[in-house]
């Protein structure tokens, strides 16, 4: 009788592990819609956010701002899938010492991401919109020198 209960229990056990696994991964599918080439034409410049999948649990992108023939901002990100939390990743050249900051998601749905990281300069909250007609709204936001600031970057996928 114990070992049919230590077996059912071990059995029991390695299922709910294996749903639990299955559950955190699907997580980052809700932002599935990133995928893509997303770009921004203004008379200050291109702005490019070129996402891709690198594996079940990570997405990766290069966001850059050319004005002419000059690169005048250029980021790297990565989503990422930690335990139940997406967490968006940035490193940013020739900001925070060239080191990643991660903003932690704080609401996720099928149309809409949010990121926030309280503790960082500027932007403290990051902001992905899926939009009509194959557009991505990507919004950055906080106190700036003790200020509410915000800037809204419409994209269209190409």
């Amino acid at each position: 009788m114990f070992q049919k209960i230590t077996l059912l229990m071990l059995v029991l056990a390695v299922v709910s592990c294996q749903k639990k696994e299955s559950v955190e991964k699907d997580k980052i599918k809700i932002a599935d819609w990133l995928i893509g080439k997303w770009e921004n034409t203004s008379p200050d410049g291109v702005l490019t956010e070129n996402w891709e999948k690198l594996n079940d649990s990570t997405f990766s992108a290069a966001s850059y701002f050319i004005k002419g023939k000059d690169t005048i901002h250029f980021e790297s990100i990565l989503l990422s899938q930690k335990g139940e939390t997406l967490t968006y990743i940035a490193t940013v050249k020739g900001q925070n010492d060239d080191k990643p900051v991660e903003f932690p998601s704080t609401a996720e749905s099928d149309k809409q991401l949010v990121f926030e990281n309280p503790k960082h300069d500027y932007p403290q909250k990051i902001t992905y919109t899926k939009g009509a007609n194959n557009t991505l709204t990507a919004e950055i936001s906080g106190n700036l020198q003790g200020k509410p600031s915000a800037e809204k970057f419409v994209m269209t996928k190409k």
